[in-house]
């Protein structure tokens, strides 16, 4: 089905407007797949992304400013997320002993073993999701993306 009778509308301003609301559009299409797969976990596509952050950090413990800033969603509750993950013991967060204000979170063995198995589901959706691209048009398709991001660089100044 294409855009205009997803959201049913019939006519956009222009060519750069219907490409916004497609990204928008199939950005959101996309998440709440993810979600729908990942619920049956018991896990957001938020937290399955701190436990990916965490697991690429190794034996290594992360901070919070170091979550939020590989997060995909900038935007997400970074320490509401931990305390979740924590409370489904996934994740555990240690305070250093010199500076009680720095805390050191790392995945635990629970939370090693539930994302190989979100790992797998995940994988899975997106050769499912992405089939009907060839390799080349996927290439293309991060190209453009990167071009949409790199000419543009998001400022949270007001506009006036």
């Amino acid at each position: 089905m294409n855009l205009e009778q997803e959201i049913n509308q019939s006519v956009f301003k222009d060519n750069f407007h219907k490409a916004h609301v497609n990204l928008l559009f199939t950005a959101a299409w996309l998440n709440h797949k993810v979600n729908r797969l990942l619920k049956p976990y018991d896990i957001s596509g938020q937290q399955f992304n701190i436990l990916r952050i965490l697991k690429g950090m190794g034996c290594k413990p992360s901070s919070l400013k170091l979550i939020t800033s590989r997060m995909l969603d900038k935007t997400s509750n970074t320490s509401r997320l931990v305390d979740k993950l924590i409370d489904k013991n996934l994740v555990n967060r240690t305070f250093c002993p010199n500076d009680r204000r720095q805390v050191e979170i790392r995945i635990t063995e629970e939370g090693l073993q539930l994302l190989h198995i979100c790992n797998e589901v995940i994988e899975h959706n997106i050769y499912d999701t992405m089939n009907n691209l060839t390799d080349l048009q996927a290439s293309h398709l991060n190209e453009l993306l990167e071009i949409v991001r790199n000419g543009n660089h998001f400022s949270e100044q007001p506009l006036d």
